[in-house]
Order: C-alpha cells, then sequence, then structure tokens
C-alpha cells in the first residue's frame, strides 16, 4: 500500500504518485496543442504551467520550435522534466505563488492544472495569468464543462470544476476577449482565451 498523500504538498498530491504519473500519462491533449500553437507566431515565448515531466504537451511545443519555459510545484516531476528537456529554463514551485519567471509570454498552457487549485486560487491564478501575457496573448488550460467536486483517481485528493459559465465569466472579467472551447480525443475540455 502507497503511503498517504501529504494534504500540504504544493504539487496538490502528485509528489507522491509522481512515478505512477508519468507512467500512466496518456498522449491525448496533443493534438488540441497543435491546433493552438498554429495562430502563434514563430518563436514565441510560451509558459507551461504545471508541466510534469514535459510528456506529451511540452515535447510538442518544442518540436515546433517555440521558447518555452515550465514548471511545477513537484520535485519528482521537476526532476524528470529536466531529465528530458534539459535545455529548457524551468522552476520548481506552485503556479499560484509564482511570479511566472519576472516576464511577459505570447501563451501559457496549463494542462491538467487548474481544477486541482481551491475556487478563490483559480480566480486568482486566471487573473495572474493575463497579467503575464503580452497584448494579443493566448491561454489554453484544461477543466471540465460541469461545475462540481470529485476526488482526484491517482492522488485521492479534491478537485473542483467551475464549470464553464463560471469559466467564461471569470476570463471575460479579468479582460480576455475571445473565449472558446475544445475537446481532445480523449474527450477532455479545454479553454482558449485570448487577450485584447
Amino acid at each position: 500500500m502507497s503511503d498517504p498523500v501529504d494534504r500540504n504538498d504544493p504539487s496538490n498530491g502528485y509528489e507522491a504518485i509522481a512515478d505512477q504519473f508519468i507512467a500512466v500519462r496518456s498522449v491525448s491533449g496533443r493534438a488540441v496543442i497543435r491546433a493552438w500553437i498554429e495562430d502563434l507566431a514563430p518563436g514565441a515565448s510560451i509558459l507551461d504551467l504545471g508541466a510534469g515531466s514535459g510528456e506529451p504537451i511540452t515535447s510538442v511545443l518544442i518540436e515546433a520550435g517555440f521558447d518555452v519555459v515550465a514548471l511545477d510545484a513537484s520535485p519528482a516531476m521537476s526532476a524528470a522534466f529536466k531529465q528530458n528537456f534539459p535545455e529548457v529554463p524551468f522552476l520548481c514551485e506552485p503556479a499560484e505563488t509564482s511570479d511566472f519567471f519576472g516576464r511577459r509570454f505570447d501563451a501559457i498552457l496549463a494542462v491538467g492544472l487548474v481544477f486541482l487549485l481551491p475556487e478563490d486560487t483559480q480566480t486568482d491564478l486566471i487573473q495572474h495569468v493575463y497579467s503575464a501575457l503580452t497584448p494579443s496573448g493566448s491561454f489554453l488550460f484544461s477543466a471540465p464543462v460541469e461545475t462540481g467536486e470529485w476526488d482526484d483517481v491517482l492522488t485521492g485528493q479534491r478537485s473542483r470544476s467551475l464549470g464553464m459559465e463560471a469559466y467564461s465569466n471569470i476570463l471575460r472579467k479579468v479582460g480576455f476577449a475571445r473565449i472558446e472551447s475544445r475537446r481532445d480525443e480523449a474527450g477532455s475540455h479545454y479553454y482558449l482565451a485570448a487577450k485584447p
């Protein structure tokens, strides 16, 4: 039996199950990412929040020639990322307390992260992302369409989706002008928002 999850872990339980998560991480989402980056300028700067080991998502960005930086709160995930992509600037820290390298980005990505956070923290993170984007910057994140709470299958920790209406309202309130909805091949839902 595995050790109990540390409820104070800033990686929301993913540090304790990092090896298991890396082993079972699906390749789903790559098609959505590829479609998203088609609208970005060549060499655009992209921040990958909650990047994990960098597979399968960060690798798509790197292969496409973007200026990628990443962060993840799990030391084990961070070590795997640095082993996979030693040339990519990386911070091991929680997205919700990060200064995002003290810079701005053309695009920011957060797959499998936002819904792990408490409701107020989700709103604060979306505001922080908006501030860290350049004009016309793009934000893509995954979260269910439905409103609800559930226990994460791997970590046992509580996850919460605010739902499509709430996410759309938050995105508009912080200043995003264009909001779209997409699904990947596994049925996971993504929100795409762009600054004016």
